[in-house]
């Protein structure tokens, strides 16, 4: 258990989000906690998931996904995700800084021969897709798939798919086109709510530091 064990836990996800999350927080923390004399702690083993001495700051390193669940059941007191997976967690989290890094679009994606009525989608965010054609009145089957979504849409399992796109590379390379952009998606700074309360004399300040981090690099 970890609960009560650090002075603060932030999750980090794994994969693209890590280096530019934990540098967002390194620098942001340098001036939010210098009174407290508390810092980001480093990464040590490469194979440790909990990084940090007891007492101080610990950072968990989880699946990008399950960073949502964490803050919001208050394992992590706050954390770093993408927008795109919070559209499809739906978790009750407090999100007060877009830390403007990571861009990308949740977009709407076909085959340019299939131009009927979509009737089933395919996609590694299904609540997401589910809460867009409801919203839009329309009925389709949801597929969730966790492999390469871009084969639904070239061998005819689904009529569209929903899927992350970043350069767009891969989609004309298949020779798919990008219909509609549904979401877009920068990495977000979240907070457990009952620990804004509890620990607000170290979040605060850390938040306030993000966000002026955030503003920089809108103006840059």
């Amino acid at each position: 258990m970890i609960r009560g064990k650090y002075a603060l836990t932030l999750a980090l996800p794994k994969g693209r989000n890590l280096k530019d999350g934990y540098a967002a927080l390194q620098r942001a923390a340098l001036e939010a906690w210098h009174a407290e004399g508390l810092e980001l702690p480093p990464f040590g083993a490469e194979r440790a998931l909990i990084h940090g001495e007891e007492g101080r700051v610990a950072i968990l390193e989880l699946r990008n996904a399950d960073v949502p669940l964490y803050v919001d059941l208050g394992i992590a007191d706050a954390g770093v995700v993408g927008k795109d997976v919070l559209l499809e967690s739906g978790r009750d989290v407090y999100e007060p800084v877009d830390l403007r890094t990571g861009y990308c679009r949740l977009s709407l994606i076909r085959h340019p021969d299939n131009t009927g009525p979509i009737r089933r989608v395919a996609t590694k965010y299904p609540n997401f897709t589910a809460r867009v054609f409801r919203e839009r009145g329309l009925v389709a089957d949801i597929i969730e798939l966790a492999g390469n979504v871009e084969l639904a849409a070239l061998t005819g399992l689904a009529d569209a798919i929903v899927d992350l796109v970043s350069t767009g590379a891969t989609i004309r390379a298949n020779g798919l086109v990008e219909v509609e952009v549904l979401a877009h998606s920068t990495t977000r700074f979240i907070v457990n709510r009952q620990a804004l309360k509890l620990k607000s004399d170290l979040l605060r300040p850390l938040i306030e530091r993000l966000r002026q981090q955030s503003q920089a690099l809108a103006e840059g």
